[in-house]
């Protein structure tokens, strides 16, 4: 009988050992469509490509197939201080999971003392003589919480959700770090081509205030066409100087993204502007899967999940069971057998009886805290999938636009060079050349403009789906 007692008593502890208060968990629902409404009516936009493999390589600036770009997104990976700051606060959540996870193993001390003392002879109930002895111990002592109602388990589960989160973190960081570089390089090229741009159009403007200033030396032309043709060169080299400026900060900034001084990085001048690649979106399904601030935040609700757990488990008595061993002797050979000792317990409960609710209170605030999480995680699945549709939509756009501004710019580039014929033939006045001539420049400018900005929307798409997939 007493061995069916102790056994249901066993049993009794192993299933409350078992016991968990947090509630149980489920990803919240989020909304998602079957697909992206403006890839278009087939379901195929511009950055959409046609083939069977729908993935970017994890290294997805490879796609844009430009060394220089390549070369620098390699830079951040040891180079970048904010990346490094992410990976450091992982290992912090890594160091904080560690911690929780030892809770759930009993924690063992060792010790020794040793001490010699003498007694007086006056003591109480001294046998009238005065005594020296020596007092020698060594042992060990264990402490271990039975966590009967989860609070370590829930404490641990809580950890190791926040340690993912902290990981996705450090993959978010990457990812904006390497699309924040390949936007501001391919601002930076955007300059580049303006550049060469104006470089042309000032040779050209200067060609054209040669031939107004010889034609005004001849008595052909006026000192107005003189004049006009000499305000439009030195607005191109005003100009030119202003790019020159701009595009020195877009170098510095990526100095400063690949961990370098702007004092000893140069980016040499490229005289192309390249297409952008097509960049394959999937499903809107997937993006839930891709996003690392999604995945990240999904996590997050997971820990104030188990937090819950761990403040209802504060309501409830904690036990803890207590042992200690080891051999004591006044002197000679302190590991004889019969100077051994060992204690097992105290056996010890605590339940706070009145604490004026502060731990209902508690239990109040990590609901609510995965309340946060859980409206934090609706928010930022609904804002990855309008920044993938605000790129889809604009980069359709993009595409028009370039069309219909590369047709402007053919137009405007052969009125210009109708009307400096026109001029030299002495069948017009040097205004309509000039009209000319600046409309032909804004044309061009506007045309690289877009071609500029469609290289930026394509980064920011891989971004707004979450970067490539590992292989």
């Amino acid at each position: 009988m007493r061995s069916a007692r102790l056994g249901m008593a066993a049993a009794a502890a192993a299933s409350l050992a078992g016991c968990s208060l947090a509630p149980p968990y489920s990803i919240p629902p989020s909304p998602a469509a079957a697909a992206y409404k403006e890839l278009g009516p087939q379901g195929q936009g511009p950055w959409q490509p046609a083939v069977t493999d729908t993935s970017l390589p994890a290294a997805w600036w490879t796609a844009f197939d430009d060394p220089t770009l390549t070369a620098l997104e390699a830079r951040i990976e040891a180079g970048n201080p904010d990346l490094a700051a992410a990976a450091a606060r992982y290992d912090q959540a890594r160091g904080l999971l560690g911690e929780s996870r030892a809770a759930l193993l009993p924690s063992i001390s060792v010790g020794a003392d040793g001490g010699r003392s003498r007694v007086s002879a006056g003591r109480p109930l001294s046998p009238g003589n005065a005594a020296t002895y020596n007092n020698l111990s060594v042992g060990a002592s264990l402490a271990y919480e039975i966590d009967l109602f989860g609070r370590v388990r829930n404490s641990v589960r809580a950890d190791t959700a926040s340690a993912q989160a902290s990981a996705q973190d450090v993959v978010a960081v990457r990812l904006g770090l390497q699309a924040s570089l390949a936007d501001s390089y391919f601002q930076m090229r955007g300059l580049d081509a303006r550049t060469v741009l104006l470089r042309q159009t000032v040779a050209a403007f200067q060609r054209a205030y040669d031939l107004t200033d010889t034609r005004h030396t001849g008595g052909i032309a006026s000192g107005i066409d003189v004049s006009r043709s000499a305000a439009l060169l030195s607005s191109a080299r005003a100009e030119l100087s202003a790019v020159a400026g701009a595009r020195a900060a877009f170098e510095h900034a990526i100095a400063a993204l690949v961990g370098e001084t702007p004092s000893t990085f140069a980016i040499p001048v490229a005289d192309t502007l390249q297409r952008p690649p097509a960049i394959p979106v999937g499903v809107p399904s997937t993006l839930l899967q891709r996003r690392p601030d999604i995945v990240a935040a999904e996590r997050r609700i997971a820990a104030a999940n188990a937090q819950i757990g761990v403040a209802r488990a504060a309501q409830y008595p904690s036990l803890t069971l207590g042992g200690s061993g080891g051999f004591e002797a006044g002197n000679g050979n302190i590991l004889r057998a019969s100077n051994s000792f060992w204690a097992l317990g105290p056996l010890s409960a605590a339940l706070a009886i009145f604490d004026g609710g502060a731990r209902r209170a508690r239990v109040r605030i990590s609901r609510a805290q995965y309340d946060e999480a859980a409206a934090s995680y609706r928010s930022t699945v609904l804002t990855a999938f309008r920044e993938v549709e605000d790129d889809l939509a604009r980069s359709r756009a993009l595409v028009d636009q370039e069309r219909d501004q590369l047709a402007a710019t053919r137009a405007a580039e052969r009125t210009r060079d109708l009307a400096l014929i026109r001029y030299r033939d002495g069948a017009s006045d040097y205004l309509d050349v000039v009209t000319a001539q600046t409309a032909a420049l804004d044309a061009q400018r506007l045309l690289l403009e877009v071609q500029s900005t469609r290289l930026q929307i394509a980064v920011d798409t891989v971004r707004a789906i979450g970067g490539g997939i590992a292989t």
